[in-house]
């Protein structure tokens, strides 16, 4: 009440030392951004992201991005809705486990599948001797972009799960309506916000994967060479290649932001 009382100027008012830090932060982050961008050689740039190995890392990406976040959305959001509205022994220890790829390195990551699903590995001994074969080709990509892309849905999704509660899972059950029904016709649509941006940072975050890609997947022209992977080759060789595909990964992270940034921020302006 006091709060609302006050003129708007007032109510916004911060200590004035907040914007030196505030601004160098913002600097830390823009200075490099402003570097790669101007180290692109613009004016062949359009035949730098046309040429045959970008195209075809660019393609392998788009697929293998939206194949993990098809899995991402089958497993991430069961697991989210489990998460948040059940409670069994080891729960915490569950949702420290889904949630360990956030901070674990990715090249871990993709070490930690090869030992699951490589030739000799606890998974893939098996599998290979059905003849099914992962690692190293471009399943494995779909599978390391998914393993360290399916985090970021489940805490997104289960964040607005539990701030909305169950009063209204409630009050529709109350009505007759059976378990599915709920979830689709209440439980959805109520987080329905926080979903579509847990969705488009998985894809962001699968599409800029590296680490765990490389070491699971390896760097196979046409199979497993991403984009980040492109970028990281061209590199060793000083390519100019790498600063335009760069670029191009910065432009669909902008998207990403500007798809995602009002449900992150709250609808602030």
């Amino acid at each position: 009440m006091l709060a609302s009382a006050l003129p708007e100027g007032r109510r916004r008012r911060l200590p004035h030392w907040l914007w030196l830090p505030a601004v160098v932060g913002g600097a830390f982050i823009a200075v490099p951004v402003g570097a790669l961008v101007g180290r692109v050689d613009w004016r062949h740039f359009g035949t730098l992201i046309s040429s045959e190995s970008s195209r075809e890392a660019l393609r392998l990406s788009l697929e293998t991005s939206a194949a993990s976040t098809v899995l991402c959305i089958l497993l991430g959001v069961p697991m989210a809705l489990v998460l948040a509205r059940t409670r069994f022994p080891g729960q915490r220890v569950v949702r420290a486990v889904v949630l360990l790829p956030l901070v674990l390195p990715p090249v871990v990551g993709g070490l930690a599948l090869l030992e699951a699903f490589g030739r000799r590995g606890l998974l893939g001994h098996t599998m290979d001797v059905l003849g099914i074969d992962i690692a190293f080709s471009t399943t494995a990509v779909v599978l390391a972009q998914t393993f360290v892309a399916l985090p970021f849905l489940v805490i997104s999704l289960e964040g607005a799960l539990r701030t909305f509660g169950t009063q209204y899972d409630d009050v529709a059950a109350t009505l007759g309506a059976s378990p599915t029904t709920v979830l689709r016709r209440v439980t959805l649509p109520l987080v329905r916000p926080a979903l579509t941006a847990g969705v488009v940072l998985c894809f962001a975050r699968a599409l800029g994967e590296f680490g765990a890609t490389i070491t699971f997947a390896g760097s196979l022209q046409g199979r497993t060479t991403t984009v980040p992977v492109q970028i990281y080759l061209s590199l060793t060789d000083d390519s100019p290649q790498a600063s335009a595909l760069g670029v191009v990964l910065i432009v669909i992270a902008v998207i990403v932001i500007a798809v995602t940034g009002r449900r992150i921020t709250g609808g602030a302006q």
